[in-house]
């Protein structure tokens, strides 16, 4: 029988704005807003290579920068000026709003404008945990609510301690990039859901929301 998508999907779950894979391995995902380099003058941008540079040399850990390119969805803006040309009682006002509208349509509908995104993916892996020798043969005596109540504490700590690690992972890759003029901005577990629904489903426009 043919395997459900969600067995392709590398993500166990994501938690407080933190991507937990299906090994255990956690992902923080930034947003990175972009520059523009040729605009730039010859010293302002060798100043940009050599701070890039030493940012790289500064980390003692991997990241990946991730691209995402993707058609711009120029509906939502049609349907806009179309609303404010329903609106409008001015007859030479009108027809230029109309003659614009027409033009956004065929410029859009003869080239690909493209609208790119850019993101910073920190990674962490845990260490491995081994069982607690206190626990030995006498938890297999523990009821078994109580078992369920300490395994969830124990999950609920080692998780806290290892988003402490990512965070502070964040902090260096957040003031390095500040240095060279990026702003980054966290994305929170609504936005990675959005994310990865969008990499995952690329034909779909319709993204689910989460229940709050």
């Amino acid at each position: 029988m043919p395997k459900a998508v969600q067995e392709f999907i590398p993500i166990q779950e994501i938690r407080d704005g933190v991507v937990i894979l299906r090994n255990g391995h956690l992902r923080i995902v930034l947003l990175a807003s972009s520059v523009n380099f040729d605009l730039k003058s010859t010293d302002e941008q060798e100043a940009i290579i050599m701070q890039y540079q030493n940012f790289l040399n500064s980390l003692d850990f991997p990241i990946q920068l991730f691209i995402q390119s993707r058609r711009l969805d120029i509906r939502p803006y049609i349907t806009l000026l179309e609303k404010r040309l329903k609106e409008q009682t001015v007859d030479l006002i009108k027809i230029q709003t109309r003659e614009y509208i027409e033009f956004i349509k065929n410029v859009t509908d003869q080239t690909n404008i493209m609208s790119k995104t850019f993101f910073v993916v920190i990674p962490f892996v845990p260490p491995i945990f081994q069982e607690s020798k206190k626990g030995g043969f006498l938890s297999g005596l523990m009821p078994s609510k109580s078992k369920g109540a300490t395994l969830a504490k124990e999950n609920f700590e080692r998780f806290e301690e290892n988003r402490s690690q990512i965070e502070q992972r964040k902090s260096i890759v957040v003031q390095g990039l500040a240095r060279i003029g990026i702003r980054t901005a966290s994305l929170g577990t609504e936005e990675l859901v959005e994310l990865f629904y969008k990499i995952f489903n690329p034909g779909d426009q319709n993204v689910p929301t989460m229940q709050k």
